[in-house]
Order: structure tokens, then C-alpha cells, then sequence
């Protein structure tokens, strides 16, 4: 068969055995990265897939029994730091593993979230990453009795039995707000995040909390209900500011909704920190280049996805591995976004 026959049709495994003078079971091996197969041999596989043009049946794998070597990642979005920190730590220890990445948007779209869970384990995926899920109680259940590999990152559900990765989102929440009544603060407004979601209702809870504990009312006019997303930030940042009384400080449950409050605070025409305090939550990038410089809760994002990526190799290795719900500590840091309410007001 010559070059030009090879690449005019579907190029298969004994076709690289043929040319690469191996074996159909080294060829296997070197595809699926098993052990047993010298690395003079293995190159040789590497380099005739590459020049015929080899592209393994993923599906053809799975159903043999074999795995893809292929990890499916679900996320809402693309669109903010968040999720591309978590990617970050995903993909460098999938990377170290020798694992690829498929990568899934739902656009916050929650029938396509349980379609593209569906559509990822059926033969194409060896385990299923999913980033702040939302329609999980749909198909959480069918992936447990499958044993079907999988793991939550920051999902806060009531849902115990879930291999998950979450940060101390309460605790996170109640220590930005008490540092704020640290430095003289009484009047804090508070925008949530979008609360279906189970780190939305705890960054609240640890808002409230800290009032509580500090004796002082919560109060409904200073809470505004956001969605983590900047535009709603400023809305809501407008709210708190056209208050008879408004605010001496504004703790947004996220960056990206703390971006569009300092902006809102700027059309105001008040300045950050002198007039107000502004906290966010997540320390994305961004946090430390913008003007101020934002004090925030830093959750370590790229840390939670490289402890998800290693928790599902786990379960795809050893099936029987015990369920596991990982949380990391939040630390507050503090920037020049904030200053005590004697000076700020």
C-alpha cells in the first residue's frame, strides 16, 4: 500500500504496526501509555502516526474495554479569571498524568449541562470534571450507580456523598466583613452572587454571621442580589449608594462584581478608599493591578483544579477509592482598596 493509499482513507492501528515494523499490541500500548515498550520503539510508533495521520477511535476504545486517556471538563463559561485559574491547575497535573482535555460550555444553560454529562460519558470520556454545576441533582444519582468518575469543583450542595473541592467560602465571607467592622465600619453592603449557587448562599451566611457576632443588625436594604457577573455589580452598586444612608463600605461576593463597583463608585463621584470601601472575593489576577489595588478573599483556584484533576485520576485508577470532599482555607488579603472609616468618610 503506498503513502497516498494510507491517507485516503481511515488510517488503522495495523496499518502504524505495518510501517513501523511492530507489533498491534506494542502499537496498543503506545497509544494508551502503558508501560512494557522501549522508548526507541515507542518514538517510532509516535513519529509513523504522526506521518500517516493516525487519529485513534476514541469511542472503538472504550468499548473494547480500553480507556481514552481523555478527562471531560464542564464549565459554565469562558468568559471571566475564575474558571480560567481553575483551568490552569486542571490542565497542568491532567498534563502530568497523560491526560488530554475536552472541554464543554454550558453557557449557564441548565439542559445543556445534564446533556453534555450524557453526551461525555457515553464511551468518548474516562471522568467528568464539572465546575460550579447547577443542574446536578439531574443526573448526579445515574453517575453513581455507573461508578462513573467524577468530581465537583465548588459545588456547595447539601448533597454529601460527592467527591467535591470547594474553599471556605463561609468563613472567607465572615473574615472580610469582620475586618471591615475591625476598622470602623457599621454600614456594609453586601452583593451576593448568583444564589442558586451553593458558594453564593455561603459567602451571604458568612457576612450575616459577622454582623451577628459583632451585635450588628442585618439589614435587608444593604443586601443586593447579584449573579457574580460586573454589569449586575454596578446595578446593584447604584442601589446601595442612592440610600438615604448609604453604605461606608461594599463587599461583593465576587472580583468581577467588585470591578463593576468600584466603576459605580467612580460615576458617583466618590473615590476609593477615601469615601468608600470596596471588598471583593476570589483574588483573580486582575485584583492586584486594577486602581486601587483590591482588597479580597483569595481562594486558591489553581490549587482546587489541580486537586480535582488528581482526585479524578485517583477514581479512574482505583474505582473503589474512597468518596472524598476536599476544602482549602480562603485568606483575606488586603490591598489599598480599603481604609479605616475615620479616613474614608
Amino acid at each position: 500500500m503506498t503513502q497516498k493509499d494510507k491517507v485516503s482513507r481511515d488510517v488503522t492501528i495495523f496499518d502504524v504496526a505495518n510501517e513501523a515494523s511492530v507489533s498491534y499490541s506494542t502499537v496498543s500500548r503506545v497509544i494508551n501509555n502503558k508501560e512494557h515498550v522501549s522508548q526507541e520503539k515507542r518514538e517510532r510508533v509516535l513519529k509513523t502516526m504522526a506521518e500517516l495521520g493516525y487519529v485513534a477511535n476514541i469511542q472503538a476504545r472504550t468499548l473494547a474495554g480500553g480507556r481514552s486517556n481523555i478527562v471531560g471538563l464542564l464549565v459554565h463559561g469562558l468568559n471571566t479569571s475564575y474558571i480560567g485559574e481553575i483551568i490552569k491547575g486542571i490542565d497542568t497535573e491532567l498534563g502530568s498524568a497523560h491526560y488530554d482535555l475536552m472541554l464543554y460550555t454550558t453557557h449557564r444553560r441548565k439542559l445543556k449541562e445534564s446533556e453534555y454529562v450524557t453526551r461525555l460519558t457515553r464511551n468518548l470520556v474516562d471522568g467528568l470534571l464539572l465546575v460550579l454545576p447547577r443542574n446536578e441533582e439531574v443526573y448526579l444519582a445515574a453517575l453513581r450507580q455507573r461508578q462513573f468518575p467524577h468530581v465537583l469543583v465548588d459545588y456547595q450542595g447539601m448533597n454529601q456523598d460527592v467527591p467535591t473541592v470547594v474553599a471556605t467560602n463561609r468563613r472567607g465571607a465572615y473574615e472580610a466583613t469582620s475586618y471591615l467592622i475591625a476598622i470602623g465600619h457599621r454600614r456594609i453592603g453586601f452583593i451576593t452572587g448568583n444564589m442558586e449557587q451553593g458558594c453564593a448562599q455561603e459567602r451571604l451566611a458568612g457576612y450575616k454571621a459577622a454582623l451577628e457576632d459583632h451585635g450588628l443588625p442585618v439589614l435587608p436594604q444593604l443586601i443586593q442580589e447579584g449573579n457574580f457577573l460586573q454589569p449586575r455589580g454596578y446595578s446593584c452598586a447604584k442601589a446601595l449608594l442612592s440610600l438615604a444612608e448609604p453604605p461606608t463600605a461594599i463587599f461583593a461576593s465576587n472580583d468581577i462584581s467588585a470591578f463593576g463597583v468600584m466603576e459605580a463608585v467612580r460615576d458617583h463621584g466618590l473615590q476609593i478608599p477615601r469615601d468608600i470601601s470596596i471588598i471583593g472575593f476570589d483574588d483573580i489576577p486582575q485584583t492586584a493591578h486594577v486602581h486601587p489595588p483590591l482588597t479580597t478573599v483569595c481562594q486558591p483556584l489553581e490549587e482546587m483544579g489541580s486537586i480535582a484533576a488528581r482526585m479524578l485520576v485517583k477514581y479512574i485508577m482505583e474505582p473503589d477509592s474512597p468518596i472524598e470532599r476536599r476544602e482549602v482555607p480562603t485568606t483575606l488579603v488586603i490591598r489599598q482598596s480599603c481604609a479605616p472609616l475615620s479616613s474614608s468618610s
